[in-house]
């Protein structure tokens, strides 16, 4: 690893990704990179695969600069993500998913608003889901309204893997999250929505949100996340979302956040 101080971090949880890996998707990623200007670091937290996942991971970075794999007990993708975030010495994290259905190189759009003076730079999907269902994309309207009623008025996306933050700021929230607060820890493959309360912790300590449009189309070839059919994972994805956005919510009208 270089002993410069990166500018940026990617963070990359990594779950039974064996076949997105397969397909090619850290050569993308580390292709843009090397040609920025700034300095970087890759960082892929392995939660436990049970495929191939890490043996491919470690087979691509073999004599790569700036490039770190990080093992865990498969603890779902917040403790992943929150894994990468404290092993990150740069000034800016963007956490991202493995099957890049949002493009390494939509990063062009998220960096400038940093010089603007913005904590939180969010890719968000819009309203149009290409590449997904006609049932996601009606369930993704319902969520919106739904949730707009309740919390982050004026975010549109929530859900989009495409996150970055101030270092600082991730440091602050993530501990914060219900989330690491359980005792159980997720056997498989499991929807979280800890996204939505995330970005609320952002806004409530104060940090500057920016939302921006960015190119995402389902490139997801993982068959391991889930043995359900897709009406059955829509409708547990709709409830754990729902449920966070109600937990969230009861918690604010509670005080339960408090000054944070």
């Amino acid at each position: 690893m270089s002993t410069e101080q990166p500018y940026l971090s990617v963070v990359i949880p990594c779950w039974n990704e064996q076949k997105n890996l397969e397909s090619g998707v850290l050569e993308e990623v580390h292709a843009y990179l090397s040609r920025q200007a700034y300095p970087w670091e890759l960082i892929v937290v392995d939660d436990g695969s049970t495929d191939l996942s890490r043996a491919l991971v470690e087979q691509f970075f073999q004599g790569r600069r700036n490039v770190t794999l990080l093992d865990i007990p498969h603890g779902g993708k917040p403790a992943a993500v929150w894994a990468g975030i404290q092993a990150a010495r740069g000034d800016v994290v963007l956490f991202t998913d493995m099957d890049q259905s949002t493009p390494i190189s939509e990063l062009d759009r998220l960096l400038p608003w940093y010089e603007e003076g913005f904590d939180v730079v969010i890719g968000s999907r819009g309203i149009a889901r290409e590449g997904s269902s006609a049932l996601r994309k009606a369930g993704s309207l319902v969520f919106l309204a739904l949730r707009r009623l309740a919390l982050l008025h004026d975010i549109v996306d929530t859900q989009c893997g495409f996150k970055s933050c101030r270092r600082a700021a991730a440091l602050r929230a993530f501990p914060r999250l219900q989330y690491f607060q359980q005792a159980e820890r997720p056997k498989g493959w499991k929807v979280s929505a800890y996204d939505v309360e995330l970005l609320y912790l952002f806004e409530k300590m104060g940090y500057r949100l920016k939302e921006v449009v960015v190119q995402w189309y389902n490139r997801d070839r993982s068959d391991t996340k889930s043995q359900q059919g897709e009406l059955a994972k829509y409708l547990q994805e709709s409830f754990e979302m729902a449920r966070e956005v109600l937990r969230v919510k009861r918690n604010e009208l509670r005080g339960l956040y408090g000054r944070v």
